[in-house]
């Protein structure tokens, strides 16, 4: 089981990377155990994974875009977008990533997952230069 320090690290990485609290609350009828689940997920992002050193924060964030959006993921990329345009990657990257997405997993996908990220890019400030 994943220690309650090394999930407060996790939460502190995840809170840092959203540039807000990451919060993690039952659903209606959603037993306790899945506060478990939960926990081992959060620890694995964002324990694990993000804070490794090869990839820069900025590369991690479009390759977890990516991933995400290919995979149909909807409120995981939500969160993947957000953590992406935190952390400095522009709205026309992001396009970009979805125009090279229609050629490797498919035009359908790419425009179904592109508007989740029309919903965040109308969460962000507009900024000139597409940014």
């Amino acid at each position: 089981m994943i220690s309650d320090e090394a999930y407060e690290e996790a939460l502190g990485n995840a809170g840092e990377l959203l540039g807000r609290t990451l919060e993690l609350p039952l659903s209606p009828g959603e037993p306790a155990s899945g506060a478990d689940f939960r926990k081992v997920a959060t620890a694995h992002a964002f324990a694990d994974s993000w804070p490794r050193t090869a990839l820069s924060t900025h590369d991690r964030a479009l390759v977890s875009v990516a991933v995400t959006a290919t995979l149909g993921a909807f409120e995981p990329l939500r969160g993947q977008l957000r953590i992406a345009m935190n952390n400095g990657v522009t709205k026309d990257e992001v396009v970009d990533l979805f125009i090279h997405l229609a050629a490797y997993a498919g035009v359908a996908r790419a425009f179904e997952t592109y508007q989740i990220a029309l919903e965040v890019f109308a969460e962000q400030p507009d900024t000139a230069g597409g940014s």
